[in-house]
């Protein structure tokens, strides 16, 4: 087993590796010698599937140095999987209750960044139900950064959802999370304190 810290970046629906936020989290983490600290998976499957290949990648992880960050649909595997493994997580504009309005996403939809087409079908709807945590038991391990001009998502369901976490709000933005370069910061101070690991 990896006696390392492990931090884990979940991109949203049609995003990935390549996106900005999760190429300004490795720079980031190159800058405080966390380089070799950070894994961003391509989520192409649906949510069972990305659920079991995330475990899968976990499986040899010391859970007690685990951390996640989680984008839109990240951010609501990211809360799944604080909840599971005891881990602390930061959502940036995460999905709340995606199940309630993934039937429109049913059908074949092109990545963002790729060549790659992800195929959403009406069981997935069920496998995001069944991810949803409904209570955090942990609050404290969750930081949620959200802006209220997020055009994608209902900002004040995150904000209702997250809080008793470590909810913070900012004025306008939108859905990719503008500055998100100046919160690294502060998503690292809160992330590496509850594992334990101040070596910056």
């Amino acid at each position: 087993m990896s006696n390392n810290p492990l931090l884990l970046y979940l991109h949203g629906f049609l995003s990935s590796p390549k996106s900005q936020k999760a190429q300004q989290t490795i720079k980031y983490c190159q800058q405080i010698g966390f380089g070799n600290f950070i894994k961003i998976p391509r989520l192409t499957g649906g949510p069972a599937e990305t659920i079991a290949m995330i475990n899968s990648l976990l499986e040899a992880q010391d859970k007690g140095k685990l951390m996640f960050i989680g984008s839109s649909l990240g951010g609501f595997y990211a809360t799944y999987l604080a909840e599971i493994y005891r881990a602390p997580a930061v959502l940036i504009n995460p999905a709340v209750r995606p199940f309630e309005y993934w039937e429109k996403h049913v059908g074949e939809h092109k990545s963002h960044y790729s060549d790659d087409v992800h195929v959403v079908t009406k069981s997935h709807i069920d496998e995001l139900r069944n991810l949803f945590i409904k209570e955090l038991t942990k609050p404290d391990n969750i930081m949620a950064l959200i802006q209220t001009g997020d055009e994608i998502l209902d900002y004040r369901l995150a904000v209702e959802k997250f809080k008793k976490a470590h909810c913070i709000v900012r004025g306008n933005g939108n859905h990719s999370y503008e500055n998100y370069m100046a919160e690294l910061p502060m998503i690292f101070d809160f992330l590496l304190s509850r594992i334990g690991h101040f070596e910056r």
